[in-house]
């Protein structure tokens, strides 16, 4: 049952074969035994089994709220949840309980989701590993499945068992853990530069960022309000389509969404990809780009070219400079963002007492961890008079350059491009933790954040497993508010490519098996 599709468990649930309260409760049961990989922060047993409750009362009234009442979901800790913590996996707000609830959480519980908790992140969702949270490092369930044991060979037992786990990418690590390792049936990320797609590739789940602006980002705590977007972690395509159509749509506490109303839709199965042209932007062949992705990244733009479709390679010419002006937005809104932490109105307070500047300072020395006063400092610094024209005023323009590019590739008829997701599959924690925060986000949002930038929808979509067992996905990027062609065409893959189902023996005792799961991995 846990295994199963989103749609799956709606319908189980219509029919009786289960109830929302069982379901909740084999949830929150697999949550306590695979607590070793940290995903969650915050786990609302109390209120998620009074929600579950509410939802059977609307069942046996035969009056549910929709596909999603019931269905057990996971939200990540930058979300402002009323009555529960908040805590963005930092000291600065250990404790804090938001008074309202984002939209998109209110959206959820409005349509009948039971919320479960809150998930780990990087401090802030400054990161690409989920491994700089407070709350500390986030496991991926593939560093405990049968395919990643199989194909890794370790030294001695014991030390394999403790250091040879790998991470889940970032900074939403947490909710692709919990979609990943089934505690939960879909979450919420946010994405600001790549932190839902990243995350979902490492832990072979799909990662939805919609277009800026069709989701409202009020009550996201924010990082870069001109990149951020709240994404959406599932097992499939489909699920992620529900998802969509659930949370999108106007809000009139963001003036950044869109003014129409959003038409859920339901995706069609495409048998013809004929009539489709896919974009393969040679800039993506990026430094550091391992073969393995590489050769899969070919092997997929052939599995389109053999369907039918048309395969074109493209240019985005100013890519090579997106990373550096990523760098330099990046830091100069998190600066400006952070401002508000300065131990008066909510969140910690150090107990300086010599002067108002002297607390503001220590709060922010004591909550902050490293990585988010080197962005303030770096942001700062972009930011002073004698350097705005030169570094932010400068980054604004070769960002519209960008955005450029893109638009012309969609004007020469390109209907969607592929690209690969990651440089190359997890990495383990005690290598990635070598180098430092900057260092590894630069590398890791280089095929991602892009997309950030021109404010585009990009989906990954888990394509096979690599020599070491583990996932490796494939990102598509779609033009500006066309989702439904975009998730149509990565729905089509998804079939193709069959990616093959964790086998994880936590869940095996967990999962009662109403649903067969599906076949192993066809393509790799």
């Amino acid at each position: 049952m846990l295994r199963a599709s989103l749609r799956q468990v709606s319908t189980a649930l219509k029919e009786g074969r289960v109830t929302p309260t069982e379901l909740c409760q084999r949830c929150l049961a697999l949550i306590k035994s695979t607590k070793f990989l940290n995903a969650y922060i915050t786990v609302a047993e109390e209120t998620a089994l009074k929600q579950a409750e509410e939802s059977e009362e609307r069942y046996k009234r035969g009056q549910p709220l929709g596909i999603l009442d019931g269905i057990p979901i996971a939200v990540k800790d930058n979300f402002n949840t009323a009555g529960i913590e908040t805590t963005c996996a930092s000291n600065m707000l250990k404790g804090y309980i938001s008074p309202y609830n984002a939209t998109v959480v209110q959206k959820l519980l409005d349509h009948g989701a039971v919320l479960l908790g809150k998930t780990n992140l990087d401090e802030f969702a400054m990161g690409s590993g989920s491994t700089d949270g407070v709350f500390g490092p986030v496991r991926n369930p593939w560093s405990y499945s049968k395919q990643y044991k199989e194909k890794s060979v370790p030294k001695s037992h014991s030390e394999d068992e403790e250091s040879g786990w790998v991470i889940t990418g970032g900074s939403s690590g947490g909710s692709a853990a919990a979609v990943s390792s089934f505690t939960c049936f879909a979450a919420l990320g946010s994405d600001t530069g790549g932190s839902t797609r990243n995350p979902a590739a490492h832990c072979g789940v799909v990662g939805l960022k919609p277009t800026y602006g069709l989701i409202s980002r009020h009550g996201l705590i924010p990082l870069v309000n001109s990149m951020d977007v709240p994404g959406i972690l599932t097992r499939c395509v489909d699920d992620a389509a529900v998802l969509l159509g659930s949370l999108a749509g106007h809000d009139p506490k963001d003036s950044t969404t869109i003014q129409d109303d959003f038409k859920p839709f339901e995706l069609p199965n495409l048998t013809d990809v004929s009539k489709l042209s896919i974009g393969i932007p040679k800039e993506y062949h990026a430094p550091g780009l391992s073969s393995e992705i590489l050769a899969l990244w070919s092997k997929a733009a052939d599995l389109f070219k053999n369907a039918g479709a048309k395969v074109v390679e493209v240019s985005l010419p100013h890519t090579r400079y997106s990373i550096v002006c990523y760098h330099v937005l990046c830091t100069a809104e998190v600066a400006s963002n952070m401002a508000r932490f300065d131990g008066l109105e909510y969140g910690h307070r150090s107990d300086m007492k010599d002067s108002t500047e002297s607390m503001y300072a220590a709060t922010r020395r004591e909550g902050f961890n490293d990585v988010v006063r080197g962005r303030i400092l770096s942001g700062n610094y972009f930011l002073l008079k004698q350097n705005y024209e030169k570094y932010f005023v400068k980054a604004q323009k070769v960002r519209r350059l960008i955005a450029n590019d893109f638009v012309k590739v969609f004007r020469s008829g390109v209907d969607v491009l592929l690209t690969p997701t990651t440089l190359s599959d997890a990495a383990p924690y005690m290598e990635f933790i070598q180098e430092d925060n900057r260092t590894r986000s630069a590398q890791d949002d280089i095929l991602t954040q892009a997309a950030n930038m021109a404010g585009l929808p990009a989906i990954n979509v888990p394509t096979a497993l690599s020599e070491r067992g583990l996932p490796v996905g494939l990102q598509f990027i779609g033009r500006s508010f066309q989702e439904k062609q975009l998730l149509t065409v990565a729905k089509w893959f998804e079939k193709q490519v069959q990616f093959p189902v964790i086998q994880l023996e936590e869940v095996k005792r967990h999962d009662s098996g109403v649903f067969q799961h599906q076949k192993s991995a066809s393509f790799s």
